[in-house]
């Protein structure tokens, strides 16, 4: 009789690990699927492959869709300026959609009998993978062996050890995730409210020789085209080029405060040179090319969209939706953004653009209005301030005040 098949959504870490291996040791055949969004190096890849042979699976895959990752998803964050409560770019919840994606696509390839993660009980994660396999791969069964058996670390080492493999799983002071949108820190100092990470807990230090650099992001219709100049069909080596230069000066550390999909609130630390130097570019040139309408109600939808991805609602059909507006919203953000990076800090200077609304020949702010007379402007003022005039002519000001200041 044919052995089931599963695919383990792998990692390499512990918990993953131990998966491969037990499935493996109670006669499944264990296709070992590591789903690369930018995250990994060429040498962490290499070594998962040989661990996921020592480990027991019959087969291991390396699933690269970061391609797919920047054009399906990073693309409409950068679109939005999204960043959760104004701190967070969103990195690893978004990546995890995309990895379920690949894993939950590639199990229907092979016709598995089931998907397994590594999750455990008490994060967002087991949320991403469980609803997008559900949704995407609803006949096959989901094994959580980390989760449901409540398994400690050392139980899962005490198993790996006892049956031949033996790596370095010791359990650091902090944890990190390390993806293209940025690098989560979690445990150490993070866990008292009262305290931030010291300088030890990130990976990347100043390291720039110059105490101040000018960048120059040049965006046509959103996206990034060019960096100091050097033109990038590749957008996805764009971001890793603003990511070598904004680390150097160790730009976009921060530590966020956040509810959990669960329900309860979670705190984590994260660097992420590229998507606040691409953020903070992107809504500068947008101040000065977009309405302020367009602005407005971008903003709407950009955090309702920021919402839905970070709380596993990627495959909720009103997510196309939002993003056909995010990209009618680019059609004129066009230019170059023109910043200042400092050590640990950005500035933001001004841009360069033929889509610039400031250039506008009908007045320069503060200086002249050439588009309407001072007549113009009094009547104008005069009939704005009308709705004003009904209201205090009916509630006299001294007296709604005086019932304000009373009621305070």
């Amino acid at each position: 009789m044919a052995k089931k098949k599963v695919v383990v959504a792998f990692s390499g870490g512990l918990d993953t690990s131990y998966t491969v291996m037990k499935l493996s040791q109670d006669g499944w055949d264990v296709y070992a699927a590591c789903a690369n969004t930018g995250g990994f190096s060429a040498e962490q890849l290499k070594k998962n492959e040989e661990n996921a042979y020592k480990l027991g699976a019959v087969k291991y895959v390396t699933l690269d869709v970061t391609q797919e990752y920047y054009a399906k998803s990073l693309k409409y964050m950068i679109y939005g300026n999204v960043l959760r409560n104004n701190c967070y770019p969103i990195s690893v919840s978004s990546e995890r959609i995309f990895q379920a994606i690949a894993i939950a696509r590639y199990a229907n390839e092979i016709k598995a009998d089931a998907i397994a993660h590594g999750s455990t009980g008490a994060g967002n994660d087991q949320i991403r993978f469980d609803m997008t396999f559900q949704v995407m791969a609803p006949k096959m069964e989901i094994i959580t062996l980390t989760r449901d058996k409540e398994l400690s670390r050392k139980e899962e080492v005490d198993y790996l050890n006892a049956h031949g493999f033996f790596a370095d799983f010791t359990k650091l002071k902090y944890s990190y995730n390390v993806g293209i949108w940025g690098t989560s820190i979690c445990g150490g100092e993070l866990l008292d409210p009262t305290q931030g990470l010291p300088e030890s807990a990130y990976l990347k230090h100043v390291t720039a020789k110059e105490p101040e650099a000018e960048l120059r992001l040049t965006f046509k219709k959103g996206e990034i085209d060019a960096v100091n100049g050097e033109h990038f069909d590749d957008k996805v080596k764009a971001i890793q080029k603003i990511e070598e230069i904004g680390a150097s000066y160790a730009i976009g550390r921060d530590c966020n405060v956040g509810d959990t999909i669960i329900g309860i609130k979670g705190r984590v630390g994260f660097e992420a040179a590229a998507p606040k130097i691409i953020i903070e570019a992107h809504r500068l040139l947008e101040k000065s090319t977009l309405s302020k309408w367009q602005q407005y109600w971008k903003d709407q939808i950009a955090n309702w969209y920021g919402m839905f991805l970070h709380e596993s609602e990627y495959l909720e059909p009103v997510m196309p939706d939002m993003e056909a507006f995010l990209t009618s919203s680019q059609r004129h953000v066009n230019g170059t953004a023109i910043l200042k990076l400092r050590p640990y800090t950005l500035q933001t200077v001004g841009v360069d653009s033929d889509d610039d609304l400031t250039k506008s020949k009908l007045g320069e702010y503060g200086e002249m209005n050439h588009g309407w007379t001072a007549d113009d402007a009094k009547g104008f003022i005069k009939i704005l301030s009308t709705p004003l005039k009904v209201y205090y002519g009916i509630h006299p000001f001294s007296e709604e005040r005086k019932v304000k200041s009373e009621e305070s």
